[in-house]
């Protein structure tokens, strides 16, 4: 899917840092809006190639009065007035279009973070619609920053009840603002606010739909791939790989080669179980590689977990290669692409965030779709997924009929347990113990009927031992972690809460049957300030 295939619809998300960007972008497309983000630094002609009726100017950690401070890039306003588009800035992007305007923003005398409460002071159109002067509504403030005089054209929609403005619009010009953030449920009318701006005011229609997202996709794989080419799909087991393979085999049927590589990092009986679903369930051609010590060998003695992450993203471009030259052999062409089940935040979490001197949003991690492959890899990509969330993955997966018990499994890293085991994954017997301890806890999960009421649950093995009493004797055992966590796409996600008696259970389970652990802890911390993987 390209954006300009719905660029003529398209909210356009600028991002200057804040850790609530993605939330606005999934808001939007929750409307049946298609959305984009891309860095708030940007060239003008990456806005302008986009050609988008309503840009959104995120929030941010930023203030407009230092050096360096991000900005949209220049000629930007003469763009937007010129072309009609709408321009709506929250929190860090209020202060920018007040700024850059002719206003002032100081820092505020009270600063305002959590909920706040605001009065409406004009209501009838603009962004509050059929809201009345007087009304009030519970938001989300997160500024230490205010806007003290507004420019030329603009009035204060509405105030905290502190005095400062929480909303200013200039509906001749265009432009709009909210100092607070719409897109969080902290902020109970935001997404009544977010609706009326985008429906009433800027008259955008929603008319975007995942049937759409497939035939567009669908079409844009036939014209990358030549008639006669062949393209190689790396199925991991995972939702992405699997709903991203089984489109391409829609487009382009058996010249779709599929190779589903063990590298000695996968989940206990992993393998037999995914190569039972591809053959059974969805009738993809696949190749199975055996390359546990072609993948072990190389990662002895490696514990940044980043070197574990290229290691493995190198070594399987050498695969996908070797797999490439056996099908050329075959067919008497070599294949040219190949294909994986990047997303949307794995993309955003790859990149550099505006005003740190590089672009768009802090680097997290290389993620092994996007920052873990070779430069110098021979192969081009097909990513039809790389626009879109997980729960959109699993809903364009039920177009294709994928089957629905495959869809709901919980994502699994390309790194597999390499970033699972902290430290050495070949040291000892941990994976080992690993497989046996996520086993458990996971075949726990689904006895207690809980697992689609989780996105996430895994087991990280430590790199640490503990003193313990076992069968009356003193042990030096390994320490396992237990992680879940609830989210809707990834990029936030809070931990889960399990019944005391569930956990009781499992532990008792993992250290009476897995030999050589003798402590089990919780992971009980949410994203941020963590990620959802330990690496």
């Amino acid at each position: 899917m390209e954006p300009e295939a719905v660029s003529s619809n398209l909210v356009l998300i600028l991002d200057y840092g804040s850790q609530y960007t993605h939330l606005i972008t999934r808001r939007i497309r929750s409307l049946s809006i298609f959305s984009l983000c891309i860095s708030g630094t940007s060239p003008l002609k990456s806005i302008t190639d986009l050609n988008p009726s309503v840009i959104i100017l995120s929030g941010g950690p930023h203030s407009v009065h230092t050096p360096h401070a991000p900005s949209f890039p220049h000629g930007f306003l003469e763009y937007v007035e010129a072309n009609g588009v709408y321009v709506l800035g929250i929190c860090y992007g209020l202060q920018l279009i007040v700024d850059r305007l002719g206003g002032e923003v100081r820092v505020g005398e009270k600063q305002e973070y959590g909920r706040m409460e605001i009065v409406v002071e004009k209501g009838g159109g603009g962004l509050f619609g059929a809201k009345r002067g007087g009304d009030k509504q519970v938001v989300w403030m997160s500024h230490g920053d205010e806007a003290v005089r507004l420019p030329e054209g603009f009035e204060v929609v509405a105030r905290s009840m502190q005095g400062a403005v929480a909303a200013v619009e200039n509906k001749k010009r265009r432009f709009y603002g909210l100092q607070y953030h719409p897109e969080v449920t902290h902020s109970p009318e935001g997404m009544e606010t977010l609706r009326y701006f985008l429906f009433d005011v800027c008259g955008v229609t929603a008319g975007w739909k995942m049937e759409d997202v497939l035939a567009e996709e669908i079409k844009v794989i036939k014209g990358m791939v030549g008639p006669e080419d062949h393209v190689i799909c790396a199925l991991s087991g995972g939702v992405d790989s699997t709903v991203a393979a089984t489109l391409v085999h829609r487009a382009i049927g058996d010249r779709l080669h599929c190779i589903f590589v063990d590298n000695g990092l996968l989940r206990y009986k992993e393998r037999e179980r995914v190569m039972d679903t591809f053959e059974r369930d969805l009738h993809l051609p696949v190749t199975c590689v055996d390359a546990t010590e072609q993948f072990l060998s190389e990662l002895k003695g490696v514990v940044d977990p980043e070197r574990k992450r290229k290691i493995i993203g190198k070594e399987f471009i050498g695969i996908f290669d070797a797999f490439a030259q056996d099908l050329e052999n075959k067919f008497g062409k070599r294949p040219a692409y190949l294909v994986q089940g990047t997303l949307y935040p794995d993309v955003i979490e790859s990149c550099p965030p505006p005003g740190s001197g590089r672009t768009h949003s802090h680097t997290i991690k290389s993620h092994h779709n996007v920052g873990g492959l070779p430069k110098d890899m021979k192969l081009k990509l097909i990513e039809p997924l790389k626009l879109l969330f997980k729960d959109e993955v699993r809903e364009l997966g039920r177009i294709l009929e994928v089957p629905v018990g495959f869809l709901k499994r919980h994502p699994f890293p390309g790194p597999g347990l390499a970033v699972r085991v902290l430290g050495d994954v070949t040291e000892g017997n941990a994976l080992e113990i690993l497989r046996q301890v996520d086993e458990i806890f996971i075949q726990s999960i689904k006895d207690a009927g809980i697992y689609d009421s989780i996105w996430q649950a895994f087991a990280v093995f430590l790199p640490i031992r503990s003193v313990g009493v076992q069968g009356d004797q003193r042990t030096h055992s390994h320490v396992v972690a237990l992680r879940a966590v609830t989210s809707q796409d990834g990029m936030t996600a809070d931990w889960y809460n399990f019944d005391h008696k569930f956990l009781d259970d499992v532990s008792r389970k993992i250290c009476n049957s897995v030999r050589g652990v003798n402590r089990v802890v919780q992971d009980i911390t949410s994203k941020p300030p963590s990620t959802i993987e330990w690496e």
